[in-house]
């Protein structure tokens, strides 16, 4: 008998479990570092005292802590490639204080600010290629090389600088702290962007497209998500992980020249913990330790959080102790809420 047609309704469209966690993940990733900056600056507001919580709020300050967190935030730029790609980097202080003492030193031999900044982030690139050439080419375990990295830039440093800081001639110092000149309070012009902040911001905009829009920052998504996948797909993982960490070196060259701006002088013991800023920054951002997932939007404004926590530490006069103290509990918060991001992806 021959069979009668069925006619079937077309099933409603439901769209898949994973998609729904990925949009989740990506809330969670866009609004996370802002409500966390929203946190953190509620909290000094009620905790101040009135006529400190006045200064603390000014458009002053302001301008100071967005000086502060460009070196931080300089830094995040090149280890947000870093992490995304499933790498660390524990040199970045280290390098940032070596790269400081260069330029410096370059200034008190004769040469041109302009030839001993060029000369600085040239350095850190160089660092940074080292790092990525023995990660790659030999296959070892980030942390491992870049932790033995920290000690040689900061020997290197110290050797460079013979164990003290290093002083430009005054004729210089104009030059020198051309990007982070501080805001005088008493010259409201001073108040507008610094070149430093708004080096920053350009930097943050053109990292975005690159991660985003190019086939390199594919890539590093890509190696970071799975290596091996990556690799059997084409990419040449070796090369594109030593472009990285070249690349970033550029960063924390950058960070270095940045420092010197900042504190007028080569000093070989600077930047001690900088890179635990630097990575808290990075996660709190939205960045895995995992690999695979990070923004330059969310490091941003997890550098601008870890300096916004300094500075109302420092206001609200809490000893040093109590600052790292509060860095410390941070760090280990920002790791713990990207394993909770991990596993909300995993239900």
């Amino acid at each position: 008998m021959p069979q009668s047609s069925v006619v079937s309704e077309p099933a409603p469209e439901v769209r898949p479990r994973a998609a729904r966690k990925f949009t989740l993940s990506s809330v969670l990733n866009v609004f996370g570092p802002f409500l966390i900056l929203a946190f953190v600056t509620g909290f000094f507001a009620v905790i101040m005292p009135a006529e400190v919580r006045e200064n603390f709020f000014s458009f002053y300050n302001f301008k100071s802590i967005l000086n502060q967190t460009v070196i931080v935030a300089i830094g995040a730029l090149g280890m947000t490639m870093i992490i995304v790609s499933g790498g660390i980097d524990l040199s970045v202080g280290s390098v940032i204080a070596l790269t400081s003492v260069l330029a410096a030193w370059l200034v008190t031999q004769g040469q041109s600010v302009e030839l001993a900044f060029t000369a600085a982030i040239a350095c850190g690139a160089l660092i940074g290629a080292i790092n990525g050439g023995i990660i790659a080419g030999f296959r070892m375990t980030p942390f491992i090389v870049t932790l033995g990295m920290l000690g040689i830039a900061r020997g290197l440093a110290k050797l460079r600088a013979d164990n003290q800081t290093v002083n430009p001639p005054d004729a210089a110092l104009s030059a020198v702290e051309f990007f982070m000149a501080d805001p005088d309070p008493d010259n409201p012009v001073s108040w507008f962007v610094s070149p430093g902040i708004a080096l920053t911001i350009n930097l943050a905009i053109l990292m975005t497209i690159f991660m985003n829009r190019t086939i390199f920052g594919r890539y590093i998504f890509a190696i970071g998500s799975n290596e091996a996948t990556a690799r059997l797909c084409g990419i040449r993982t070796r090369l594109v992980k030593t472009g990285i960490y070249t690349i970033a070196g550029l960063f924390f060259g950058l960070a270095g020249v940045m420092q010197f701006s900042r504190l007028r002088q080569g000093d070989p013991s600077t930047a001690i913990g900088t890179e635990l800023d630097i990575i808290a920054a990075v996660v709190i951002g939205g960045a895995s330790l995992n690999g695979g997932t990070g923004s330059i939007l969310g490091s941003m404004i997890g550098a601008l959080t870890m300096s916004v926590l300094r500075a109302g530490s420092i206001q609200s006069d809490w000893p040093n102790y109590m600052q790292e103290i509060i860095i410390g509990i941070v760090i280990i918060l920002a790791v713990g809420l990207d394993k909770w991001r991990q596993s909300r992806l995993k239900v």
